[in-house]
């Protein structure tokens, strides 16, 4: 009765996404002058109904990670506020490209190509349309010959420019997804364990003394940026400790407690939160883009990983993964990243200082990246942040 109640709601608005105001392909013009902030505003429909302005479904880009993961935070404001423009918008973002028998035209040759995965689950559960299950079935199969290391991990893409590479955003990419995945389709036996083992060989590779993770690790050690001793890379970039932080508090949510992998992962966790209040800023309570180096004059605190890190220790308090006192480092990240917020005088909801895509590279590289407002990486992690702290 519930599926058939939103497959009503979902026909009857689809419409819906079509009255939205459409921009040029490019990104949208920089924001109106701000105004200050009103008290008690729900930002997580602010920044929906923002977006959901400045884009249709058609015009939001292509099948990606960036609009996977917003998309995502979306889906979390819909099943709080039930509003069924949100969800009729998923849909019709997600119907561009899997067709009315399953299919879908992706290689998934990539684990960003995977991370958008997670609307076809959604999308199964919400409607029951078999078409998703079977779109979301191919990046299942593809698992079974995806190209991994030694000791099990997934390369970050099956190219030769990625070959034998694990990067920490790779975690996030695929693991939430299977997880999902199982639950929905009964499959837990094979994804659980399997959403486990990576997160544990990607830890023992990236994971340093300090408790934060390199961003990436080269089996072979013959890439460019690759210590020749460790396969490491040289910095700790914010985001991918994001995501890779994210992603256990994902997996952990799933799988039982019995889990024999639980324990190793729970260790890694408690250590990347040790690290994490160790470099936050005192002043902003945000995280720099390159993490340890926050004394450096040119560093910058960048919004989406700060979004990411609150998130992570947020939920790993409130689910028993993390001493309690960690509460108090994520309530300091949630208000410096609300402090980057702004509302223009279009009424509309803008988000600063967000990283745009990055690659491997050194310390000069990270930093020169563009300060994006409203990238999807960072709207993203905002919203699915805000619905864990909302309030707080």
């Amino acid at each position: 009765m519930r599926r058939r109640r939103l497959r009503m709601a979902l026909t009857g608005l689809v419409l819906t996404s079509a009255a939205l105001t459409t921009l040029p392909a490019a990104t949208p013009a920089p924001p109106a002058p701000t105004t200050a902030r009103p008290a008690a505003t729900d930002w997580s429909t602010a920044v929906v109904d923002s977006t959901m302005a400045r884009y249709t479904p058609s015009s939001i880009g292509g099948w990606s990670y960036p609009v996977g993961l917003y998309l995502y935070g979306q889906y979390l404001t819909y099943r709080r506020t039930h509003d069924a423009r949100y969800l009729t918008y998923i849909k019709s973002y997600v119907d561009r490209f899997v067709k009315g028998d399953g299919s879908i035209d992706q290689s998934f040759n990539s684990l960003d190509s995977m991370q958008a995965g997670r609307l076809l689950v959604i999308l199964h559960h919400e409607t029951g349309q078999d078409r998703y299950r079977k779109a979301a079935q191919k990046i299942r199969d593809r698992l079974n010959t995806y190209p991994r290391t030694a000791d099990g991990g997934f390369w970050h893409a099956d190219t030769s420019s990625r070959a034998h590479q694990l990067w920490a955003d790779g975690a996030y990419m695929v693991n939430p997804f299977l997880v999902e995945y199982g639950k929905e389709f009964g499959d837990s036996a094979y994804t659980d364990d399997e959403a486990a083992r990576q997160l544990y060989v990607y830890g023992s590779h990236l994971q340093v003394a300090n408790g934060l993770l390199k961003h990436a690790f080269d089996e072979s050690k013959s890439v460019s940026w690759a210590d020749p001793q460790t396969g490491l890379a040289p910095e700790h970039w914010c985001r991918a400790v994001g995501w890779y932080s994210m992603a256990l508090v994902s997996v952990l949510d799933a799988i039982p407690a019995n889990q024999p992998r639980r324990p190793q992962l729970l260790t890694i966790f408690r250590k990347l939160a040790a690290g994490l209040e160790k470099y936050q800023d005192p002043v902003t309570g945000r995280w720099f883009q390159v993490m340890d180096k926050g004394s450096r004059s040119d560093n910058w605190t960048e919004t989406s990983c700060s979004s990411m890190f609150t998130y992570a220790l947020s939920r790993g308090v409130q689910q028993g993964y993390l001493d309690p006192h960690y509460a108090a480092v994520a309530h300091r990240g949630y208000q410096g990243v609300l402090a980057k917020l702004s509302v223009g005088s279009d009424g509309r909801t803008s988000l600063a200082d967000i990283s745009i895509g990055t690659n491997v590279g050194d310390y000069a590289y990270y930093i020169a990246r563009d300060r994006a407002t409203n990238d999807f990486h960072g709207l993203g992690a905002f919203l699915i942040m805000n619905e864990q702290l909302r309030g707080d």
